[in-house]
């Protein structure tokens, strides 16, 4: 058994992890790495070449998969650092494109989108098992901060391999269900490929549910008076965005998501009906500007849910800032920022700048109304207990993350080299008898 680090074991973003069993090649992921194009409202990716986009570093290189006959690409989850290489280089394999429906549909809009390739892969929705050759793929119920996240398991004659994705361990989830805890038990793994991203913090992640209550607690406070409210969330959180559009309901506001982004994700949850409370959805630029003069007049009766909480150039909340839209906000505003900053250089610079452009214009705000989607180190034991693989390769992270994970597995008795392996992109693991 052969695992392939091709991209992700160096940074955050551009998940790609091949393997090899018998000369067949499983890829797990396809992503790009968002600060390289810097990816926001008015980011065309689909004008860009996949050879430009490799030449930034924004895919990943695949060259050390030349020439192998690969079976299946499997989709642990919808964010864009895991699907969103797939129209630029899925196409080179001839092969299925494997995830559950929601991460299926946002796939399928991609290629529709894409002017560079003719992505014909076939796209296969599953919920929990398919079969391929003399193969099985699995996929276990999972927690993270996007619908339908799965972990996922390749069963082979050589053993299982257990390909987590992005996840925590959250036990009061606001969308879908907890993890499997009882079927992570039974898989005895030859192999963990896992999340690294907040290995280093000596904490274990809290529950959606906090995240709830810490909005409620400003949001349906009668004793602070507010006027305009507008909050920003990742687009793609939609139990979060569900609990703004319940929230504003019992403040007796209208609620208005604004942003391609937004709608996309939003609307693909409410198509497939995994969320049921419909909204007023405004993408287009020109539309939004009409929405915001409207709420303008009184921003009282309105919950705003914008883009741009990273400070993105072109975003909403940026337009907002800058007094590019009909809004105007001042003291007597709150902007909410239910989101943490992405600590990137670049993202810290421009959430920087937003929030000096607001603070100038003396708005209220509130920051890290926000819980994580990743496990923390003592989660990271908690699950490595529970499933108790035979070896553990870190991915999904900077140097320094992937290297806490391996002090973890130090902790509980695995061995640096021996079933614990440290790798940077383009390289290999072999795995024996």
């Amino acid at each position: 058994m052969k695992i392939y680090t091709v991209g992700g074991y160096e940074e955050i973003g551009k998940n790609m992890t091949a393997v090899e069993i018998d000369n067949d090649v499983f890829i797990f992921d396809m992503g790009i790495k968002l600060d390289r194009v810097m990816i926001h409202e008015d980011t065309n990716l689909q004008d860009m070449s996949p050879q430009r986009l490799k030449k930034l570093g924004a895919i990943p290189d695949d060259s050390i998969l030349t020439g192998k006959k690969v079976r299946a690409i499997i989709l642990s989850h919808g964010h864009l650092d895991h699907i969103g290489a797939i129209p630029k280089m899925a196409y080179n394999y001839k092969c299925p494109i494997i995830g559950t429906k929601y991460t299926i549909s946002l796939v399928s809009s991609l290629i529709n989108e894409e002017p560079f390739s003719e992505c014909s892969n076939q796209l296969i929705a599953v919920n929990k098992k398919i079969e391929i050759g003399n193969y099985e793929i699995e996929f276990i119920n999972s927690t993270h901060s996007i619908p339908e996240t799965k972990f996922t398991a390749l069963h082979s004659k050589e053993g299982t391999v257990l390909y987590t994705g992005d996840f925590k361990l959250d036990m009061h989830p606001t969308i879908g269900e907890r993890p499997d805890f009882e079927r992570l038990k039974k898989l005895n793994p030859k192999v963990m490929i896992t999340d690294s991203t907040r290995a280093p913090e000596e904490t274990k992640t809290p529950s959606e549910k906090i995240a709830v209550i810490m909005l409620q607690d400003f949001l349906l406070d009668n004793y602070d008076e507010k006027k305009g409210i507008v909050t920003t969330t990742f687009a793609s959180h939609i139990a979060r965005i569900k609990t703004l559009l319940e929230t504003a309901d019992r403040m007796e506001r209208i609620p208005i998501l604004l942003g391609r982004s937004l709608c996309k994700y939003y609307g693909t949850a409410l198509k497939l009906d995994i969320v049921k409370k419909g909204v007023k959805m405004v993408k287009r630029r020109s539309s939004i500007d009409k929405k915001l003069k409207e709420i303008n007049k009184k921003k009282e009766k309105y919950l705003v849910i914008t883009t741009g909480s990273q400070g993105e150039k072109g975003a909403v909340l940026s337009r907002m800032a800058n007094k590019e839209t009909p809004l105007r906000l001042d003291k007597k505003d709150t902007v909410l920022f239910s989101t943490s900053t992405i600590p990137h250089p670049i993202n810290i610079a421009n959430r920087y700048k937003l929030e000096t452009k607001l603070k100038m214009q003396k708005v209220r705000i509130i920051k890290n109304v926000h819980v994580s989607g990743h496990a923390s180190k003592e989660d990271l034991r908690e699950f490595l207990r529970i499933v108790n693989p035979e070896n553990i390769i870190p991915t999904h992270g900077e140097y320094t993350m992937l290297a806490s994970w391996a002090e973890l597995g130090e902790e509980e008795g695995y061995a640096i080299e021996k079933n614990i392996f440290i790798r940077r992109n383009g390289q290999k693991v072999l795995i024996g008898d």
